[in-house]
């Protein structure tokens, strides 16, 4: 039995982005948040919130983009120079941000300028991922196998939507999330907020999606063809269903409900993606076959992962068990 290896190594990284969005996607949510909550103590109770898995999160995107560099060699090499400003940017945020949790904890003199690079950082993160998967989404150009594109060919009105409705949608995992971890008055103000949210989200997801199609003739017709246009006719009916579960949730006063279902509008996002770039892995132009390392590197690879993977699950898993419930305002990071 032949085992299509770039194949399967496609479908672990995509689920390693998968897994980044939605685990850093709330906690970054929380960062932007931030700048909204006049309050110190439930600033601090809101960093409390994610200081025991927020740095765990991000090993989901290490996973991701060493995973591209290690098995789509050629794809890394011509996604990078195309995306080298938004990425930076990116990880320059991460770093201030990383830095912003343990500093503003032992300084008064310049605890608001670590608020600032806290909620700082969360927003460019926030929005250079969004921008960035704009910029995929609407084509790299390439030719000869490498990047033929200008400079700044990564920021355009499409990609500026994607990177506000990325943002915005962080910002809803966020909320939700504050909401299922606090009580008293912040819990009531996230459930509030989180309501404007759900709107603003919804709104950009229609934006983006009715924009996505016109970017590509692969998309539209992905989109509109036969059998792909099922997912087409489906996910409305699925988006609904999400946002009734959101609103619901929210207004009867239930924790958990509505960050699922925020966690369930991002995860159908991707999948539309998804559908809309397979076989390619930068589209228009090449494939996930094309780019895949040769294979015995993928099979060498596949050994580490399966060795690596249970660790990372597991440690992840048992991190959100112990800190599961509701959070005491007398314990925390400090």
């Amino acid at each position: 039995m032949d085992i299509d290896l770039p194949f399967i190594w496609a479908g672990i990284i995509a689920f390693a982005v998968l897994v980044y969005v939605v685990l850093d996607g709330f906690d970054l949510g929380v960062g932007m948040l931030f700048a909204v909550e006049p309050e110190e103590e439930n600033r601090s109770l809101m960093m409390n919130s994610v200081a025991p898995v927020w740095d765990g999160n991000e090993t989901w995107l290490v996973l991701g983009g060493g995973g591209l560099f290690a098995v789509f060699p050629l794809a890394y090499a011509t996604v990078l120079p195309a995306l080298y400003v938004p990425i930076i940017a990116m990880l320059l945020a991460l770093v201030f941000r990383g830095v912003a949790f343990e500093y503003r904890w032992r300084t008064r003199r310049w605890k608001a300028v670590w608020d600032m690079a806290f909620f700082g950082g969360s927003l460019v993160a926030a929005l250079m991922q969004g921008i960035a998967l704009g910029a995929l989404v609407q084509g790299i150009e390439v030719e000869g196998r490498a990047y033929a594109g200008g400079w700044w060919d990564w920021l355009t009105p499409f990609s500026v939507l994607t990177g506000a409705a990325v943002a915005i949608g962080y910002a809803l995992l966020g909320a939700t999330w504050l909401v299922m971890k606090t009580e008293g008055g912040m819990h009531d103000r996230m459930r509030a907020r989180a309501k404007l949210l759900g709107i603003a989200t919804l709104a950009l997801i229609g934006l983006v999606s009715l924009w996505t199609p016109f970017q590509e003739p692969l998309y539209f017709e992905r989109w509109f063809a036969w059998p792909t246009a099922i997912f087409s006719f489906a996910v409305p009916a699925l988006v609904a269903a999400l946002a009734w579960a959101l609103f619901a949730g929210l207004a009867g006063g239930r924790d958990r409900a509505p960050f699922l279902a925020s966690l369930g509008l991002f995860g159908l996002c991707f999948a539309g993606i998804g559908i809309s770039f397979y076989p390619f892995i930068v589209p228009p132009y090449l494939t996930i076959a094309e780019t895949a390392a040769p294979e015995s590197s993928l099979w060498f690879t596949l050994v580490g992962f399966l060795v690596l993977m249970p660790l990372i699950l597991a440690y992840t898993a048992y991190a959100y068990y112990v800190f599961r419930g509701k959070l005491n305002p007398d314990e925390g990071y400090h």
